[in-house]
């Protein structure tokens, strides 16, 4: 059991027979009734956001999560597979339950599966992936960083706004968190 006061960002927990992690929480101290935790959670199952509030000092139970080291192979239809790269076990999961991380995955990159009592929640992704360009309008000279963006189609169908000066064929490190754009690599 895990105080609500001890709450932090990536913290799992265990909530209503789901299991949620902490994406942001703020303290509250009203100043006439009880101190409260305003927090917003991911269930890892389905990844669906949710705001909830908890009473200052109540307990919730920890999630313990394991990480396994895996590499993504290929794709069979609608299933993935990854493999652990210790003891080279073989897992699918569906492309419904990697909807989001899909358009990050790239064969052979090593990612993190997670684990919950034998279940398989989901794949970690680091924090920036390096995707290279496959599709975006030619860039104009006289064009600056500043000067605005244009759409760019990156190898695994991942669509990101960039800079002007973006071409095709240029390998870009993108945000996984929020599949932005970074810089160039």
């Amino acid at each position: 059991m895990i105080s609500v006061n001890d709450f932090r960002t990536g913290l799992t927990i265990e909530v209503d027979g789901d299991i949620w992690r902490v994406i942001e929480f703020q303290h509250v101290k009203p100043g006439k009734g009880a101190a409260f935790v305003r927090s917003k959670l991911r269930n890892l199952r389905t990844g669906a956001i949710q705001e909830k509030t908890f009473r200052a000092g109540e307990k919730v139970n920890k999630a313990q999560i394991d990480n396994r080291k895996m590499q993504y192979l290929y794709a069979n239809g609608d299933q993935h597979v990854f493999m652990d790269t210790e003891t080279y076990e073989q897992i699918e999961l569906s492309s419904a339950q990697i909807e989001y991380e899909l358009k990050f995955l790239k064969e052979n990159m090593e990612v993190f599966i997670m684990m919950y009592q034998g279940e398989t929640i989901g794949v970690e992704l680091p924090n920036t992936v390096e995707l290279k360009v496959v599709e975006t309008e030619p860039g104009i000279k006289g064009d600056t960083a500043s000067g605005g963006s244009k759409p760019a189609t990156l190898e695994t169908g991942l669509v990101v706004q960039v800079p002007f000066f973006v071409n095709e064929g240029d390998t870009l490190i993108i945000n996984t968190s929020d599949g932005t754009y970074v810089s160039r690599a």
